[in-house]
């Protein structure tokens, strides 16, 4: 079960936006991400609790940041509720999406295992809604996904392959790279892994 500590900053400023601290296991019906935010000055500011099946589709997913919450799962492409800390502002929502997305590294582990890529396979097109920090406004986006290699880097145990992905933001252009081992993200924009304990799970 890996542990780790990423830090979260605005990819295009570099300004830090807080630590994730985490933990992280396959099972037997998929994958489970638990993760505690902390401001840049230490405050607690937010929590992930990410479950996904064995095909990569959202089990349960509950995200908090500062006074919001939103539990969603895939229901009918996917499905949320989203409330304040009072409960008075409870809405609900509904997307013809495949998944989740936002600034926790846990989503795009969880968008690797839903799309199964090979590096020979042709770029593949995925609709998400995104939830984003401080007040988890759903919006739906469109991304493309590509894995353009898989690298074997040696350790003092096994080999860790390293998978990586080229994201093209459909709504604006705009194209990143994504380095993934297993199931934990080694380096993506507006993340750095910066402490881990054990090794990444691998998925059969």
């Amino acid at each position: 079960m890996p542990r780790g500590r990423y830090a979260l900053y605005d990819p295009h400023d570099h300004t830090p936006l807080g630590v994730e601290q985490f933990h992280c296991a396959p099972g037997p019906s998929g994958w489970r991400y638990v993760s505690q935010v902390t401001s840049p000055s230490g405050d607690r500011a937010g929590s992930v609790d990410l479950a996904i099946d064995a095909l990569g589709r959202p089990l349960r997913m509950e995200l908090q940041a500062t006074d919001w919450r939103v539990r969603g799962a895939a229901i009918d492409g996917v499905s949320w509720v989203r409330t304040d800390s009072s409960g008075a502002h409870a809405t609900e929502g509904n997307a013809a999406a495949h998944a989740f997305t936002g600034t926790s590294p846990a989503f795009l582990v969880a968008a690797t295992r839903l799309l199964r890529l090979t590096p020979d396979a042709p770029a593949t097109r995925l609709r998400l809604v995104a939830l984003t920090a401080p007040v988890l406004a759903p919006r739906t986006l469109d991304q493309s996904w590509a894995l353009l290699k898989s690298e074997a880097h040696g350790t003092d145990n096994d080999p860790l392959i390293v998978d990586e992905y080229q994201v093209n933001e459909l709504d604006t252009g705009e194209q990143h790279s994504i380095h993934i081992a297993g199931d934990v993200v080694l380096a993506a924009p507006g993340i750095e892994l910066e402490d881990l304990d054990t090794p990444p799970s691998s998925f059969p």
